[in-house]
């Protein structure tokens, strides 16, 4: 599959569709949360993380740009870093902060706002776009490589229709 998209009628959808893709994550994807303020990137991120096992507080690094976990998928250590890029002024602070180091076949990385720092940026694996509509939300998932489209073939997600 290299689409998937979705209505998701409240919050309960969004936490779920978390969980449920983060069943078919894999070391080494790059993943782009897109949408505006208040539309459910965190929420989102927060939920996959929860899935993976985290189980302490996870808080939007808007400040920080980026946040570091460690998850276990199948029985290896896992990083994921989230980043969130919104208060970047320019794409070269992403560099100057030696965030590309990240970005390998053993981390998954998380962007939300990429478009802050896209001339710089790896390309994604998976592009996820939510929009706020009504009480919830709308979701597009994309497949943009090989390994994008394997982790969207092992999502299992039937949303709340």
């Amino acid at each position: 599959m290299q689409n998937f998209t979705a209505h998701l009628h409240e919050e309960a959808g969004t936490l779920a569709l978390g969980a449920s893709l983060a069943r078919a994550l894999q070391p080494g994807l790059t993943i782009y949360l897109h949408g505006d303020l208040g539309a459910g990137k965190t929420a989102l991120t927060r939920a996959m993380l929860h899935a993976l096992g985290h189980t302490g507080h996870v808080k939007s690094p808007t400040y920080t740009l980026a946040e570091p976990y460690t998850v276990t998928i199948g029985d290896a250590a896992v990083n994921v870093i989230h980043f969130d890029l919104y208060r970047m002024a320019s794409a070269e602070e992403f560099l100057d902060a030696g965030f590309r180091e990240y970005f390998n076949h053993k981390t998954i990385c998380i962007i939300e706002w990429p478009e802050k720092a896209e001339t710089v940026l790896p390309p994604p694996d998976i592009s996820i776009s939510l929009a706020v509509a009504g009480e919830g939300r709308d979701v597009e998932l994309h497949a943009l490589s090989d390994q994008g489209v394997e982790c969207l073939n092992r999502l299992k997600f039937a949303p709340n229709l």
